[in-house]
């Protein structure tokens, strides 16, 4: 099997440090960030934190140094998919490409440029630590399954699933993952740029009362918006927030280190994401698009010279 990890920042580097660990499975990691890739192919791709482990998947920032592959991961954030899948398609015209990433819409992007498609998402999370280095900071399991307007076998699915989870990434394979999709997404809406407006790390931003309260109303507009979507969430989001201030108090969200690193966020297919489907179903959603104009007036702030 080869497998290609589209975009190797931290949550691929995950998937491809795990995944070439397996002796039947030849690891593909793409990424732009010459840094990393190089360090990756010097030293190998090292994970510490809840994973311990070095392993060699071949890296690259050429796409056309890539095989052909049978699956590819998007990896990438969600503001560069396009850019990302359109540049390696052609590594998969005869596989099956699955997003593990935050947000809504990656799934139709990619459908435009490859056969057959994965809806997927994933709760372990880390971050780079320097190139070649990711520190895991919290565990957890992946769902995926078939992407309805452009779907991946069921077979295919499943032999994926089964890859990752031999691997070390448990992984569940199912009919319809779009529940597990969206606890992910309203769970992230509510708390990642909770955590880039006020800097603090999740279990410290859900300690103040009225912070934890505001987490509390953008998840109840999510949980009516996937309720006009026809949408069963797998679990609960007000918990899984509760859980995650235990397992990972002083964990730092994605779009908070994005935020300190002066990179652009997220935002648009998070709480705008959720705003646009609340919108074409008449459901308000006006927490989640107050948070999603803050969000983008800071990462103006971000470019200002003056």
């Amino acid at each position: 099997m080869k497998v290609c990890i589209v975009g190797c920042g931290a949550i691929g580097s995950l998937f491809a440090a795990h995944l070439a660990r397996m002796d039947d499975v030849e690891v593909w990691a793409y990424d732009l960030d010459q840094q990393h890739i190089d360090a990756i192919n010097k030293d190998g791709l090292r994970l510490s934190g809840v994973s311990k482990l070095v392993s060699h998947p071949h890296a690259t920032s050429d796409p056309d140094e890539i095989p052909a592959c049978d699956f590819g991961i998007v990896a990438t954030k969600t503001l560069h998919t396009r850019a990302a899948i359109e540049v390696t398609a052609r590594v998969f015209a005869d596989g099956a490409v699955c997003s593990v990433q935050n947000g809504a819409g990656n799934e139709e992007i990619i459908a435009e440029y490859v056969p057959r498609v994965m809806r997927g998402t994933t709760f372990p999370a880390g971050h780079i630590v320097t190139p070649g280095h990711v520190e895991q900071d919290t565990g957890g399991k992946t769902w995926i399954g078939p992407f309805e307007p452009k779907a991946a076998t069921l077979d295919e699915v499943k032999r994926l699933a089964e890859a990752l989870s031999c691997a070390g990434m448990e992984t569940l394979a199912m009919l319809d993952a779009r529940g597990a999709q969206w606890t992910k997404l309203i769970f992230n809406a509510a708390t990642n740029p909770i955590g880039a407006l006020t800097g603090l790390p999740h279990g410290v931003a859900c300690d103040q009362k009225r912070v934890r309260r505001l987490i509390s109303g953008l998840i109840a507009e999510g949980v009516a918006v996937a309720d006009a979507l026809g949408i069963e969430l797998d679990s609960d989001p007000e918990k899984l927030v509760d859980h995650a201030r235990d397992v990972a108090y002083n964990h730092k969200a994605s779009m908070l280190q994005d935020v300190q690193a002066g990179r652009r966020t997220e935002i648009a297919a998070l709480n705008g994401g959720i705003a646009a489907f609340g919108k074409a179903n008449q459901v308000p959603t006006p927490l989640n698009e107050a948070i999603w104009a803050l969000i983008e007036g800071l990462e103006h702030s971000m470019t200002r010279n003056d």
